[in-house]
């Protein structure tokens, strides 16, 4: 009988262990980045985040910008993106300023977090500093409408069609099927 309590207690002991570890995989990731409540649900959850983007511009100012995206607590396949601005003081960045890009939980966060997720994201180091953002919808779908902001004084601006884009600024991209050219089969390929 003794071997098979010591078996029944190693047993009990691996089985909790593996709970253990499942728990801690299953946990969200805790983010100061949440759209609710101050980064938690009204259940308590926290909303899991992902630096999507980011780039540093101005060697004089450091002005750095990036795009975050934040799983819905709601919906685990839906998220929403985040533009910060962040300048350098003191020798670390500080945010100045964060915008929502497109609607609350409007993209979905895997292929959002994904391979090919970023279509447009261009900036530049001019004042006002522009910032163009198109972010993949699936990859069937391709990508969305690009969205323009300005940063201000610290401040964004939302700018919509009007806005200029981003010259000779940095850009990274390409996600998607959007806006490129399909080539399509003639009679005599039939």
């Amino acid at each position: 009988m003794a071997i098979q309590a010591r078996a029944l207690v190693r047993g009990a002991a691996a089985l909790a262990t593996a709970a253990t570890t499942v728990a801690v995989l299953a946990a969200p990731v805790e983010t100061a980045e949440a759209e609710t409540h101050g980064g938690r649900t009204a259940a308590g959850q926290t909303a899991q985040s992902r630096q999507i983007a980011s780039s540093v511009l101005d060697a004089d100012e450091n002005v750095k910008f990036t795009l975050t995206a934040i799983r819905s607590t709601d919906d685990p396949l839906a998220a929403s993106v985040r533009l910060k601005a962040f300048v350098r003081k003191d020798g670390r960045f500080v945010l100045t300023d964060s915008v929502r890009v497109g609607a609350m939980d409007g993209w979905f966060w895997f292929p959002l977090t994904g391979r090919g997720a970023i279509c447009e994201f261009s900036t530049a180091s001019t004042d006002p500093a522009p910032v163009a953002v198109s972010l993949l919808i699936t990859p069937s779908v391709g990508c969305s409408p690009t969205e323009r902001f300005e940063l201000r004084d610290g401040r964004f601006t939302t700018q919509g069609r009007s806005a200029r884009d981003p010259r000779g600024g940095v850009g990274a991209g390409g996600g998607g099927m959007a806006g490129r050219p399909t080539h399509r089969g003639t009679s005599a390929d039939a």
